[in-house]
């Protein structure tokens, strides 16, 4: 039986297991009234919170929702150091220490990410909070129907009404016309996860300050071991726009698989009925499938892709450049003057060289305007703008307007610092038709909206 949110004082392990049902340590998160350095009457207080679940009505978008919901204020932003020093402090923290302290900062302006697998245990660990939270979940249009199910029993186990995002209905036929619906077998998984999944949680993220993920230091070799319980979002921008506007937390991030299991054995928690299948990662589909004894979770997950890179850009921030290189043939270090996978990768953007960045620059009379980033490939901010960067140009393709990058890093970085407006990567300038100097963009909110409407201004 799961413990009612109207009773503080039942027992945490009400009910009995069978000889067959995992016998593996309980994790420390699981004796809550140890852990919490509460008052005990606080505490109980808390458990006799309104749910959130009683009078939400179903939106299509996660924005909304921040208006109506009664919470706790929300804190202004602080600096990536402070959240460094805050991962730390909270390192030895248990997962509901954690997401307690997450749904305290943020009130409404959080949600957690809900993928419809193990990452049920947030739902569970944020209803012992006692405190209000939100669910949303990126509704692919290609999850298994066990999936969608799920989706039903929680949403009726919690009274919750989780806040479903879906991919852009154009996007989706443009992809599915001209590729079919099988593409990524061929050519790999990115370009059907950026439609189907990034751009929806990018929406979706623009209408939050935090987000809670899932993600586990074991789930995935290559690309999760170093990940903090609490961080500045590398990748993506939160509602006041640019770099540090979004925080991600990451609540079991030091908790074994096993003891995720054990946690929702405990506490009598639904699982996807998948998992009974030899599912354990799960995502779409036609990308995912059961794994064998011995095999890593996310193994079933891309399988005919590399086994040490396993993301399907959400959390592209954890792959860094270094392992990015080695998977590129490269196993040196990385920095400014290695050689590193480029970025911006797109037939809609044109790469110029030093020679066409110059005659650009020297034209007074250009017969199209044309929008240039000064990036460096290695630089974290460029990384976060290269998807709505890449989408901008499909949207700007065939309209007038061109799209270029310019590497303007090592050799070429004096060259761009005094010719071309560099101060930082990156640096976006638009070379209008009948001007001859470039015009700086002045913004850190480099959403294609944003970008969309400077060159509007412009034209």
């Amino acid at each position: 039986m799961a413990l009612s949110a109207s009773s503080p004082s039942s027992s945490f392990l009400r009910g009995s297991f069978t000889p067959h049902e995992l016998k593996a340590p309980w994790i420390h998160s699981v004796r809550l009234l140890d852990q919490c350095s509460v008052p005990r009457d606080s505490y109980s207080r808390k458990f006799l919170a309104k749910p959130i679940c009683a009078e939400q009505k179903r939106s299509d978008s996660v924005v909304p929702l921040a208006a109506t919901l009664v919470a706790p204020e929300v804190e202004d932003r602080i600096e990536t150091k402070d959240y460094e020093k805050l991962a730390k402090e909270m390192e030895q923290a248990s997962p509901l220490e954690i997401m307690d302290k997450a749904l305290e900062k943020y009130g409404n302006d959080i949600a957690i990410a809900f993928s419809g697998a193990e990452d049920v245990a947030l739902i569970e660990y944020a209803k012992l909070t006692g405190r209000p939270f939100r669910v949303f979940s990126l509704d692919t249009g290609r999850l298994n129907p066990e999936t969608y199910q799920f989706f039903d029993t929680i949403e009726k186990h919690y009274g919750i009404q989780i806040e479903y995002m879906f991919p852009d209905a154009v996007e989706v036929q443009a992809l599915v016309r001209s590729k079919g619906l099988f593409s990524f077998y061929e050519d790999g998984h990115q370009e059907c996860c950026r439609v189907r999944k990034v751009r929806p949680l990018r929406r979706a993220l623009k209408g939050l300050r935090a987000w809670i993920t899932g993600q586990r230091k074991d789930q995935s070799p290559g690309t999760r071991a170093e990940i903090p319980v609490v961080q500045v979002d590398p990748s993506f921008e939160g509602m006041d726009g640019g770099v540090g506007s979004l925080t991600k937390w990451n609540p079991v991030a030091n908790v074994e698989g096993r003891d995720i299991w054990n946690f929702l054995q405990a506490m009598n928690v639904p699982v996807n009925s998948l998992h009974s299948q030899g599912y354990i990662s799960i995502g779409c589909e036609p990308c995912t499938r059961s794994v064998l004894p011995g095999q890593h979770e996310r193994e079933g997950r891309w399988w005919w892709e590399d086994s040490k890179a396993k993301e399907c850009g959400l959390h592209k921030g954890n792959i860094k450049q270094e392992e990015v290189a080695q998977l590129n043939g490269n196993g040196k270090h990385t920095n400014e003057s290695d050689t590193v996978i480029d970025i911006f990768n797109s037939q809609n953007v044109v790469t110029l060289s030093r020679s066409g960045i110059e005659n650009l620059a020297r034209l007074e009379n250009r017969r199209e305007p044309w929008l240039v980033v000064l990036y460096a490939p290695w630089c974290r901010f460029c990384q976060a703008m290269e998807e709505s960067y890449v989408e901008l140009a499909e949207k700007l393709a065939g309209s007038g307007v061109k799209v270029g990058k310019f590497r303007a890093d090592g050799e070429q970085k004096a060259y761009a610092q005094q010719e071309l407006q560099l101060g930082s990567f990156p640096t976006i300038l638009f070379f209008p038709r009948n001007v001859a100097s470039p015009i700086k963009y002045p913004s850190e909110n480099r959403d294609v909206d944003s970008l969309m409407a400077f060159i509007n201004a412009l034209q």
